[in-house]
């Protein structure tokens, strides 16, 4: 059974920095096709940031230059680095493979406001 757990949200002020890990446990995952994923209130669940089969990242473009993903293998980790944080990143977060088809996790609560 996979287990993805969320962590590293909280609140911050616009402009601010935050790391969000994740950590991949249970059933042998490969880290290769995961991604990150959000959900502000009334809202979907959309994907932010992921690895794609080439080898490449990929991002929404709403966090272009943002964001960055990246994983450690040793770790069972992948890692969301967020920095110049806007109110509109306010968004439960959370990880998953880029197929969605893992069991999602609790997410961690990321809030920008002043």
């Amino acid at each position: 059974q996979v287990q993805l757990v969320e962590s590293g949200g909280g609140l911050v002020q616009p402009g601010g920095s935050l790391r969000l890990s994740c950590a991949v446990s249970g059933t042998i995952v490969s880290l290769y096709f995961m991604g990150w994923y959000r959900q502000a209130p009334g809202k979907q669940r959309d994907l932010v940031a992921g690895f794609t089969y080439g080898g490449g990242t990929l991002y929404t473009d709403a966090v272009k230059g943002r964001f960055t993903i990246s994983r450690d293998n040793a770790k069972s980790t992948v890692y969301l680095q967020m920095n110049n944080l806007e109110p509109e990143d306010t968004a439960v977060y959370y990880c998953n493979s880029m197929t969605r088809n893992l069991p999602w996790g609790q997410g961690t609560q990321v809030t920008v406001s002043s």
